[in-house]
C-alpha cells in the first residue's frame, strides 16, 4: 500500500495569516451570538461572586472575629457559602450552553466539509486516498472537539477572572500587586513559544494519522484483506502499519512534552508568589513601611491565588488555541478547495425529458499539463436510440461517458441533453435523467431493500419486487432465508459479481432514467453470468437513449450506432455491418473479440 499523504497546498483564496484565520473561526460562532450572550453574563456574574469572596474574608479576619461581632459573623460565612453555591450553579449553566454551541459548531464543519465534497468532481476521489479523506472529517474536526467546546468559554471566562482579581487587588494594596505581576510578561512570552512548537507537532501528527487512517481504509477492507492474503503480504502490511504507528508514538510524545518544563517552571513559581507576598509583607512591616493587616494578607493571598488559577489557565489555553489552529487550517483548505462541478445560478429545469443527447466539438484533458484525453468529439445520439462506443484501453470511453451525468466537465465544445448544455441544467434535472450502470458496482453495507430504495427511497415493496424481476434478480432475492432484509455485507460481498450486477441494475430500473449509460457493465462477467445480466440490460435499455461503453462487442452488435474511439478522436463510427464492411479498426476488434471466446 502507498504511504504517501496527499500534500494539499491552500488554494489561493486561502489565507494562511494567523490573524485572518482567526477571525474565520470566530465567524464560525456568529450564529450562536445570543447563546454566547448568556454565557458572557453568567461568566461576568461567576468572576464577581468569585472575587468577592476574598473581601468577606477580610472582613471575617479584621472585624467580625477581632470585634467578637457573631451576628457580622454569620452574614459573612454565608455569604462565603452562598458565593460558592453561585460559583458552582453559574458554572454548571456555563458548561451546558457552550458545549451545545460547540458541538453545534462541530456539526456545522462536518457537514460544511461532507457537503464540499460531495460537490467535488470524480476526478478529485480518483487523486485522494479515501483515508485522507475521512481521516479529515473523522481526525481534524474530532481534534477541535474541545477547543470549540470548551476553550472559548474557557478564555472569557478566565479573562474576565484575571481582570476582576487584578482590580480587586489593586483595591486591597496596589503595592502588593506590582510584585505579583512583575513575571506575568516572561509567562506570557514562555507560552507563545510552547504554543508555536505544538503547532507545529499537530500539524505533522495529523498528516500522520491521515496516513495511518488511508492505511486501515485500504488493507482492512473485503478487497484489502482479500489482496494481501492472496499476495501473501499480510506481514508486510502489518510491518508497516507498524512503522506508520511507531511515528504517531513520537508525535504524540513530543506533543504531549512540547514545553512541559518550562510551563513547569511557570507553575514552580506561582506556587510559591504567597511565600513571596507574606515574606514582602513582612519585611515591609519590620523595616516601618505601611502597616497591613493580616486579613489584607490573607485576602490578597487568597486573590493571587485566584488570579493564578486562570492565568495559568490562559496560558494553557493560549498553547492549546496555536496547536488547534494547525487542525482548523487543515479543514479550511478542503472548504476552500475549488469546485469543479457547479450549479448554474439560474439553472434551467426540465419537466419533461425526452433524452436526446449530443457532443458537439468536445474537448477534455485532466489538468494543462496533460494532453487532450478526448477531442473534437461530434456525435449526436436521438432520444430512444442506442449509441455504442469501443476502443483500445485510454482511448477515452469511459471519459465520454461520464461527461452527460457530469460526473467531468468538458474543457471545449459542449454535451446538449434535449439541446440544453447540460453545464446549464439543475443537478435535480440531470439526476432525474442519466443514470450509470458502471462495471465496479456500489452496494451499502445495508439491507438489499435499503440499497434499492437509495434509487427511489418511497418506492413501495411491490416497486421493488417490480425492478428486480425486470433485472431477472427477484427469484434468488426471494430465496435468501432473510430476502429482502438480507444484509449484503461490505461493497455486497455476500453477492457474486454477476449478481450484484443484476442489483445496481434493479436499483437503476426502480430510478427510471430516460438516458442510460452502461459503463462496461459486464466485462468482468462469465459468459453464462453475462447472459442472465444483459438480459436485465435489455429489459433497462427499452425506450431509453442508451450509451453503452463496450468490452465485449457481442452485446452491442445491435446499437444504433457504433463509434470507434482511438487515442481521444473518433476514428469510424456506424452500424455493426457498416463497420464490418469498411473493415478497419472495429472489424479487427471484432475479429480479437472472436478469438478470445472460448470454443465450447
Amino acid at each position: 500500500m502507498p504511504r504517501d499523504d496527499i500534500n494539499w497546498t491552500p488554494s489561493p483564496g486561502t489565507s494562511t495569516d494567523q490573524p485572518r484565520q482567526v477571525r474565520r473561526i470566530l465567524r464560525l460562532f456568529k450564529p450562536y451570538r445570543a447563546r454566547l450572550t448568556v454565557v458572557g453574563l453568567l461568566v461576568g456574574a461567576a468572576s464577581l461572586v468569585t472575587v468577592a469572596t476574598p473581601f468577606l474574608l477580610k472582613e471575617t479576619l479584621d472585624v467580625a472575629i477581632p470585634q467578637g461581632r457573631t451576628g457580622l459573623l454569620s452574614l459573612l460565612a454565608l455569604g462565603m457559602i452562598l458565593s460558592a453555591v453561585l460559583t458552582s450553579i453559574f458554572g454548571v449553566l456555563q458548561t451546558l450552553i457552550s458545549t451545545t454551541v460547540g458541538q453545534r459548531v462541530m456539526h456545522d464543519l462536518r457537514t460544511a466539509v461532507y457537503g464540499r465534497l460531495q460537490r467535488m468532481s470524480l476526478a478529485f476521489f480518483t487523486r485522494t486516498r479515501t483515508g485522507e479523506v475521512q481521516s479529515r472529517i473523522a481526525n481534524d474536526i474530532g481534534g477541535m472537539q474541545a477547543t470549540v467546546t470548551s476553550t472559548a468559554t474557557s478564555l472569557v471566562s478566565n479573562l474576565t477572572s484575571v481582570v476582576a482579581t487584578i482590580i480587586a487587588m489593586i483595591a486591597l494594596d496596589w503595592r502588593l500587586t506590582v510584585v505579583s505581576l512583575l513575571l506575568l510578561p516572561v509567562f506570557v512570552w514562555i507560552s507563545r513559544r510552547v504554543g508555536n512548537e505544538r503547532k507545529k507537532i499537530a500539524t505533522q501528527r495529523q498528516k500522520q494519522m491521515a496516513v495511518m487512517a488511508a492505511t486501515v481504509t485500504e488493507s482492512l477492507s473485503v478487497s484489502g484483506i482479500l489482496l494481501g492474503r492472496t499476495m501473501g503480504r499480510s506481514d508486510s502490511l502489518t510491518q508497516s502499519f507498524s512503522e506508520e504507528s511507531e511515528g504517531l508514538v513520537d508525535l504524540e510524545v513530543r506533543s504531549n512534552m512540547a514545553g512541559r518544563w518550562r510551563m513547569a517552571v511557570i507553575s514552580i513559581v506561582m506556587a510559591a508568589m504567597p511565600a513571596v507576598i507574606y515574606w514582602t509583607a513582612g519585611i515591609a512591616l519590620q523595616m516601618g513601611g505601611p502597616d497591613v493587616s493580616i486579613g489584607t494578607i490573607v485576602a490578597f493571598v487568597s486573590l493571587q491565588q485566584g488570579l493564578f488559577r486562570p492565568a495559568v489557565s490562559l496560558l494553557s489555553t493560549g498553547v492549546q488555541i496555536q496547536t488547534s489552529l494547525a487542525l482548523f487550517a487543515r479543514i479550511f483548505e478542503y472548504l476552500d478547495l475549488p469546485i469543479d462541478i457547479t450549479e448554474r445560478e439560474n439553472p434551467v429545469h426540465l419537466d419533461s425529458i425526452k433524452g436526446e443527447v449530443a457532443f458537439e466539438a468536445v474537448e477534455f484533458h485532466y489538468d494543462e499539463k496533460s494532453g487532450p484525453i478526448l477531442d473534437g468529439i461530434d456525435i449526436t445520439v436521438p432520444a430512444g436510440n442506442s449509441l455504442a462506443i469501443v476502443g483500445p484501453t485510454g482511448a477515452g470511453k469511459s471519459t465520454l461517458g461520464y461527461l452527460a451525468p457530469r460526473l467531468y466537465d468538458v474543457t471545449g465544445g459542449r454535451v446538449t441533453l434535449d439541446g440544453v448544455d447540460v453545464r446549464d441544467l439543475d443537478f435535480d434535472t440531470l439526476a432525474r435523467a442519466v443514470g450509470v450502470v458502471s462495471q465496479e458496482t456500489y452496494l451499502f453495507h445495508a439491507t438489499v431493500a435499503d440499497n434499492l430504495r437509495f434509487a427511489k427511497p418511497d418506492a413501495t415493496d411491490e416497486e421493488l419486487y417490480a425492478a428486480a424481476r425486470a433485472a431477472q434478480i427477484h427469484d434468488h432475492i426471494a430465496g435468501l432465508p432473510d430476502g429482502y432484509d438480507t444484509v449484503v455485507g461490505e461493497r455486497g460481498h455476500r453477492f457474486s459479481g454477476g449478481e450484484k450486477q443484476r442489483l445496481a441494475i434493479a436499483r437503476t430500473i426502480l430510478r427510471d432514467p430516460p438516458v442510460l449509460i452502461l459503463d462496461e457493465a459486464t466485462s468482468a462477467l462469465d459468459n453464462r453470468t453475462e447472459a442472465a445480466v444483459q438480459d436485465a440490460i435489455d429489459a433497462l435499455s427499452a425506450n431509453r437513449t442508451t450509451l453503452t461503453i463496450a468490452h465485449r462487442l457481442s452485446t452491442i452488435r445491435s446499437a444504433d450506432q457504433i463509434v470507434v474511439l482511438d487515442s481521444g478522436h473518433v476514428a469510424e463510427r456506424g452500424t455493426h455491418e457498416e463497420l464490418l464492411e469498411l473493415d478497419g479498426r472495429y472489424a479487427a476488434l471484432v475479429r480479437r473479440d472472436a478469438q478470445l471466446e472460448p470454443t465450447s
